[in-house]
């Protein structure tokens, strides 16, 4: 037992590393890079975990001071301490529902002069090389490896459902 419980002491950073890197892949480098400043900014007192105290502090630096009870119910929204790794979850389960499917196919619309539900593939990759976060060379490889494609179009009706969830629920 007490083996047990040292091999178990000895695996918690690999299973912590393994836990962050996969989190990791839902963002950007950028968007890791931004709230790694957003997490230093909130944790006042450096300790790598964002507590009531911290919450306290970085509200009353905005001339606002919530009741406990208010501050409580914030961190309840995460099963254990609001480390870094926590803190990406949180908000990677937060950007991933916020705009529903009809308002995403909408945008991608918008790139669809035809109105038949796909955008010429090459025209797609300037838009996201030259538009807006600009994405590198090895991100739109990364993103064409899932993309639906077909004969040079991109099918974002397809897509959006990847993105929503749909594939995964018919299997």
């Amino acid at each position: 037992m007490a083996d047990e419980a040292i091999k178990t002491k000895r695996d918690e950073p690999k299973r912590a590393q393994r836990a962050t890197s996969n989190v990791l892949t839902m963002f950007r480098p950028q968007q890791v890079q931004e709230f790694k400043e957003a997490f230093t900014m909130i944790d006042q007192n450096r300790d790598g975990i964002i507590d009531i105290e911290d919450l306290k502090d970085i509200y009353s630096n905005l001339g606002r001071i919530p009741p406990d009870a208010e501050l409580n119910e914030m961190l309840k929204e995460t099963p254990g301490p609001l480390n870094f790794t926590m803190f990406l979850n949180l908000f990677g389960e937060k950007l991933s529902g916020t705009d529903p499917e009809d308002t995403i196919k909408q945008a991608f619309s918008m790139f669809d002069s035809e109105g038949k539900g796909f955008i010429p593939e090459e025209y797609l990759k300037d838009l996201l090389s030259n538009m807006g976060d600009n994405f590198t060379a090895d991100e739109i490889k990364q993103t064409w490896k899932e993309a639906p494609l077909d004969k040079g179009k991109f099918d974002y009706g397809t897509f959006v459902g990847v993105l929503k969830g749909k594939e995964e629920e018919e299997s």
